[in-house]
């Protein structure tokens, strides 16, 4: 069997398997953060044109103090129809010379590992990138493009949760069966599906009668650190801002401005010319003027990557203790949020309702009871999240939750995968 690749590429993470043999192994990507078998997928571009990747990407970054491009989450941009092409110090680039810049770096450490070329892959796909059918099928032709550009010349897909329930199944015996719901999380998606596994029927060619059905929505971990950006960090940045016009009327800041705080990547958006020319007269006649001063030293600094840093290291200390606070300082801003796990539940609990929906949705698709599943499997770093994991434990029960590997079970069955998709 000649060598093939298995590739999740993640909003926030990715991860490579590779199958020879008949023989699966995850390796690792990250010779810049030892023991990690992931690779944050950001780049950097500084400013004489170089392109890093991983945590080196964000080491130069910090080197060059912010100076430069640092990408994040351009998964996330595939499904869109709006974005077109950017320009990196004069050089123009779509979405998918980007991606392909990420999937190039990532096929060279494997190439290097297994010591000679690999032109196949199955890579990862989330059930959903979009509710739109056809942005959906947009963002797939984009991976796939992004994939070739690299230099795979045979690329297939597998949907994300099916990829991380064969990992799992690949530890069955051959006498097990269970009927097994999968939640995998991700940075930008939740995906579910309802799948029979069994021991005898792993590496089977057709498993499509097994699949009973799928579920997603685009949101996970990044929505959450939106929503608590926005309730807990934005009022310093001008989000309760009123200021005088012309008329001398009272008005709140545009949410065409203010929504680009809920992502740390579009808040260079906001470097445009006239928008910073509008923040500064804002500032004149604002009743807050240092919460303006705030957002132009944010948009200046370019520090929108640490900020959320900060949100993210508070979001992960709640899944362990009742109470954190979001330590965050620049220049004369000096942020100290405290945030009870109760509070933050109560924040996202809109994201929690349309996830447990599409939860339900799967069971209701498969055409069996929630009491019919008999273990429920979850991967992704949201899945650690207390008020994540009661969305299940409610439904099923807490004793038939089951954690497998949050950042690696995926690429893992992805490999597995190709053994049946691309053999």
């Amino acid at each position: 069997m000649k060598t093939v690749f298995g590739l999740d590429f993640g909003t926030s993470n990715s991860a490579l398997s590779i199958l020879t043999n008949d023989r699966v192994e995850v390796i690792g990507l990250e010779p810049f953060n030892e023991g990690q078998k992931t690779m944050r997928s950001i780049l950097f571009f500084d400013e004489s044109g170089n392109v890093y990747f991983g945590q080196e990407a964000i080491n130069k970054y910090l080197e060059n103090n912010a100076h430069g491009r640092l990408m994040q989450s351009i998964k996330t941009f595939l499904p869109s129809t709006v974005l077109g092409a950017t320009y990196v110090y004069g050089k123009k680039y779509e979405l998918e010379d980007i991606i392909a810049l990420v999937l190039s770096q990532i096929k060279l450490t494997g190439e290097c590992y297994v010591g000679h070329e690999v032109d196949s892959v199955v890579m990862g796909r989330p059930v959903v990138f979009s509710d739109d059918q056809q942005a959906d099928k947009l963002a797939e032709a984009r991976l796939r493009r992004a994939a070739n550009l690299a230099g795979f010349k045979h690329v297939a897909f597998q949907m994300e949760p099916i990829a991380a329930a064969f990992a799992f199944e690949s530890g069955l015996n051959i006498r097990e069966e269970k009927l097994v719901l999968v939640g995998d999380f991700g940075g930008g998606t939740s995906d579910f599906t309802v799948i029979r596994l069994s021991g005898s029927r792993k590496r089977q060619q057709d498993r499509s009668q097994d699949v009973l059905s799928t579920s997603g929505i685009y949101l996970a971990g990044d929505a959450f650190d939106s929503a608590l950006m926005w309730r807990k960090v934005a009022q310093y940045f001008g989000r309760d801002v009123q200021h005088r016009n012309m008329s001398g009327n009272w008005l709140s800041m545009p949410l065409s401005v203010m929504s680009k705080l809920k992502a740390w990547h579009l808040i260079p958006q906001l470097r445009e010319k006239s928008v910073r020319e509008f923040i500064r007269k804002v500032r004149t006649f604002a009743d807050d003027q240092q919460s303006i001063r705030n957002l132009e030293h944010l948009i200046e600094d370019n520090y929108g990557f640490f900020l959320f840093q900060a949100i993210e290291r508070a979001k992960i200390d709640l899944s362990t203790t009742d109470k954190t606070e979001i330590l965050f300082s620049e220049r004369d801003l000096h942020i100290a949020e405290s945030v009870h796990r109760l509070e933050f539940e109560q924040i996202v609990q809109d994201l929690l309702r349309r996830i447990g929906d599409k939860i339900d949705l799967a069971v209701a698709q498969a055409g069996v009871h929630r009491e019919d599943i008999d273990l429920v499997l979850t991967t992704g770093g949201t899945s650690y999240i207390p008020c994540v994991r009661d969305l299940f434990a409610v439904r099923f029960g807490q004793e038939k939750i089951q954690q497998i590997d949050a950042y690696t079970s995926v690429a893992h069955g992805l490999g597995l995968s190709a053994s049946m998709i691309l053999s």
